[in-house]
């Protein structure tokens, strides 16, 4: 994308004449071939139609043939549901022309007449309610397509015609076995591979600037977009165009031999990123292959007329990384569907439990938990425990990222409905028992590992883990058997590596959290709990009341700087003995195990394990058996979303890391904009009742939103203290001027009767409240005066309120009095004896003020 902004230095007309001239002076393209659009307006939104701009192009000499309305989705620019926006005007390019009028292809999807350049007029803020109030300060947002512009200059059709593709397109051929290149779409591109060789070389680009960048494929935010961006250009390299293993790595030279000038670090960076192309590849394609075996016997087991089973697809999508389209696509070919019901329940089971953690499992799983007799039994039989050390046995590969290594393990024992079984059935539930296992055991306040487990020797069946727990020193993996299962059979174990990864991060993350809040509040802060997850972190700890906005920042920047330390976290199994020695390692009392596994950042195990040693005091040195990073710096970031007091003398942190951790710090940065723009329309002079009532409405659905947000809890408090100020603030402006509006309307009223006993009329006002303002005022200035005033409402409603002098009563009710009236207009009113109120259709009004003064007059 070209780009440029503008903030404030010019606005359409200089945007709109530098535009033109670029594109028909400097680059010479015909005149006749270009087309503009301008906002239509909207008004259903207020909105009219942008005549300002239309002017301009018309002045620059477009026809006004050529110069075209669109609404709102065409031509209204906006970045999200609150925010800067505007309306928009769109150059279209006919690549016909000819002298031909194509103005009814425009914005038609035609490839004929295609958007090269797009001018968004920054001049409107969405707030939180969905209106639209103008920006103090107007801005442009320019935007051009590199590759659609090329395609104009080097009179082409397709961008894929131009040489920023071309060259690329040419490697592919070479690569694969595929015909050549043709240009191809739709029903004309048959098998889809001219289809193939757009995605691949679109998608190599993609990922040779990314990984020169520093986004590499991943498990979450913008880096699993780029795993699965790759995923899919290995899928058309292998499936359509029938190409061997590494030809997307074999691109990458062509790559930087077309975009090297522009991006110079692709030159420096070629190497690596095939190498990155290609580790990922390998993955991939391994995946696919046990895939494709899986599908293939499961069909096969099927019965005739049936729905893929929702469980093997979920295995799929699940435990191999499967994208769903994938899995259609491989079904589809074999005339099948799946089961999208059963597919989408279990998607939402599992969003159910990710979301309530540990405490979404069922109390006493009889498949996971052994009891007394089974676990005797085992013992007394001599059934070794459980090897799960290599559940610590990973690496970073040369370009930072995790590798997790299978492991391969026999079956010991089945368990299911309380009780040992030596073989279990295909589509029971059940705990298997291994030998060893690199599956991390829901343990020391840490989500247990998923995965998959596959029969040694038998690559099409999968049997997801679902749930991982210790008993007893054994570790029992609850699977549903897909098929028989036996003890004695032979299996290779698989964790779900970015599950575990994240894991690992937020356990780190959690002893960073610990370290920071005793530097900050002090050492004898004492933690009261943690709990792990993939998503987030859970810590308590004790504290003398609610943890200030200063030291939430505070924490949060210590946590920060030994991120950027990018310290060794060092980990090590010693001697409960020589562990009790470490001076101010905390929680050393509770029941560990001999040997505990020390944890220790920045300082190697022995050096903690000195006499002298102050290490546990100046950094994390704590016992755990968790999984960790090996570097701190891999947590990229760690914001606190909430904190709260449990009970007295005990808090709660909440706190996401990562990727999620920059979307908190963004969503903080918004709501700020949004608080900030809301302070600034605050100090500006409202006369308006109606646009103080919206303000007052606003700060109030901000506050519920800044309140219920994943954000930095610092910036929380922050903003929840200006809006409590602004709320009074406005809860104050909106009573000034409706009294201001009562004692002006009262005032006219009173010259008006004169202090006659009966005040019956009609009056101009914005809400009930204050109508009821008006009738006080009256009744204050005139105190033997009894007033009932209506006011007709735009909406077709009539208000009502009347107040009756304390010398009338008992036999005038002001309540009787309402209702009699709002009747008359097939409302409803209530009240007391003094006061009353109601409301009702304003096609019955006039009648109602004769009833009114015939029920007064009755009264008096």
């Amino acid at each position: 994308m070209l780009g440029n902004w503008s903030f404030g230095d010019y606005f359409k007309e200089e945007a709109c004449s530098m535009a033109w001239e670029l594109l028909t002076e400097v680059y010479e393209i015909p005149r006749d071939h270009l087309y503009v659009t301008y906002f239509g307006g909207d008004p259903s939104l207020g909105l009219s139609a942008d005549e300002e701009c239309r002017d301009v192009w018309l002045r620059l000499g477009v026809p006004a043939s050529h110069v075209l309305p669109f609404p709102l989705k065409d031509n209204f620019w906006e970045m999200g549901d609150t925010g800067p926006c505007g309306p928009c005007t769109e150059i279209h390019y006919d690549h016909v022309g000819g002298g031909r009028n194509a103005a009814a292809l425009v914005n038609q999807g035609s490839p004929d007449v295609v958007e090269i350049w797009n001018l968004v007029f920054m001049q409107y803020s969405r707030e939180v309610e969905g209106n639209l109030l103008p920006l103090p300060q107007h801005h442009v947002d320019t935007g051009m397509g590199l590759e659609r512009l090329v395609t104009v200059l080097q009179n082409k059709r397709s961008n894929y015609d131009t040489d920023l593709f071309t060259p690329i397109l040419d490697a592919i051929h070479k690569g694969c076995r595929a015909p050549r290149y043709q240009g191809l779409i739709g029903d004309a591109d048959f098998g889809r591979v001219n289809m193939a060789y757009r995605v691949v070389a679109d998608h190599v680009r993609t990922l040779c600037v990314c990984i020169t960048d520093g986004i590499y494929p991943g498990f979450s935010g913008a880096e699993l977009v780029l795993r699965r961006i790759l995923r899919r250009a290995v899928r058309f390299c292998s499936e359509i165009l029938q190409a061997p293993p590494g030809l997307l790595a074999s691109l990458v030279p062509t790559v930087v031999e077309v975009l090297g000038d522009a991006y110079p670090e692709l030159t420096r960076n070629a190497n690596q990123i095939k190498d990155i192309i290609n580790e990922n590849e390998a993955a991939f394609l391994s995946s696919l292959e046990r895939g494709r075996r899986i599908i293939e016997r499961t069909v096969q087991q099927m019965e005739p007329s049936t729905n893929f089973p929702a469980e093997v697809a979920w295995s799929l999508y699940g435990s191999l990384g499967f994208p769903l389209d994938l899995i259609d696509l491989m079904l589809e070919e074999k005339g099948i569907s799946l089961d999208s019901t059963a597919f989408n329940e279990l998607a939402l089971e599992d969003a159910k439990r990710k979301a309530g953690g540990a405490q979404a499992e069922q109390p006493g799983n009889t498949n996971t938990h052994l009891d007394v007799h089974s676990l005797a039994w085992l013992q007394s039989s001599n059934v070794p425990a459980t090897d799960d050390s290599p559940k610590y046995a990973y690496t970073v590969g040369q370009h930072g990222q995790y590798e997790f290594s299978p492991c391969q393990a026999t079956v010991l024992m089945l368990y299911r409905d309380q009780s040992l079984h030596k073989e279990v059935g295909a589509g029971q539930r059940c705990g298997v028992i291994l030998d060893r296992t690199n599956f991390y055991a829901e343990q020391g306040g840490q989500d247990s590992d998923q995965g998959y487990m596959i029969p040694l020797g038998q690559q099409d069946v999968l049997f997801p883990v679902e749930s991982v727990h210790l008993c007893g020193g054994y570790v029992i993996h609850e699977v549903t058997a897909v098929e028989t299962l036996r003890a004695g059979d032979q299996l290779q174990l698989f964790v779900d590596e970015a599950q575990r990864l994240a894991c690992m991060t937020n356990h780190t993350a959690t002893h960073l959290l610990n370290f920071a809040l005793r530097r900050v509040l002090g050492d004898s802060t004492e933690q009261r709990g943690s709990h792990v997850t993939a998503e987030r972190l859970r810590f308590d700890f004790d504290t003398k009341g609610h943890v200030t906005v200063e030291q939430l920042q505070q924490v949060e920047q210590v946590v920060q700087d030994l991120i950027q330390k990018n310290e060794v976290v060092h980990m090590a199994e010693v001697p409960l003995t020589l562990a009790r020695r470490v001076q101010g390692l905390r929680a050393v009392d509770e029941g560990y195990p001999d040997p505990v596994r020390i944890v220790s950042l920045g300082v190697p195990v022995e050096n903690v394990l000195t006499c002298d040693s102050k290490a546990a005091v100046q950094t994390s040195v704590e016992l755990c058996c968790g999984t960790h990073l090996l570097q701190t710096g891999s947590v990229e970031d760690l914001a606190i979303i909430s904190e709260r007091q449990l009970v007295k003398g005990i808090s709660r942190l909440i706190a996401v890391t990562g990727g999620r951790a920059k979307e908190a710090r963004e969503v903080g940065q918004c709501l700020a904009m949004e608080v900030d723009s809301v302070s600034l329309r605050m100090k500006q002079r409202i006369t308006s009742i109606p646009k103080m009532q919206d303000l007052s409405k606003e700060v109030g659905q901000l506050t519920k939103v800044v309140a219920s947000a994943a954000m930095p809890q610092w910036q929380r408090k922050e903003l929840q203290t200006i809006l409590k100020v602004l709320q009074r603030t406005a809860n104050t402006a909106v009573k000034k001027l409706e009294l201001q509006q009562a004692e002006k309307v009262a005032q006219i009223l009173l010259a008006k009767y004169c202090n006659q006993p009966v005040i019956i009329d009609t009056v101009p006002v914005d809400s009930l409240s204050i109508l009821m303002k008006v009738v006080n005022k009256l009744c204050d200035k005139s105190p033997g005066t009894s007033v009932l005033l209506l006011s007709p409402q735009a909406s077709g409603e009539v208000l009502c309120a009347c107040q009756v002098s304390k010398n009338c009563l008992p036999v005038f009710s002001a309540a009787d009095w309402a209702v009699a009236v709002c009747t008359k207009m097939e409302g409803k009113a209530g009240g007391s004896p003094i006061v009353a109120k109601g409301s009702g259709n304003a096609k019955g009004m006039q009648g109602a003020l004769t009833t009114a003064l015939e029920f007064a007059q009755s009264k008096l």
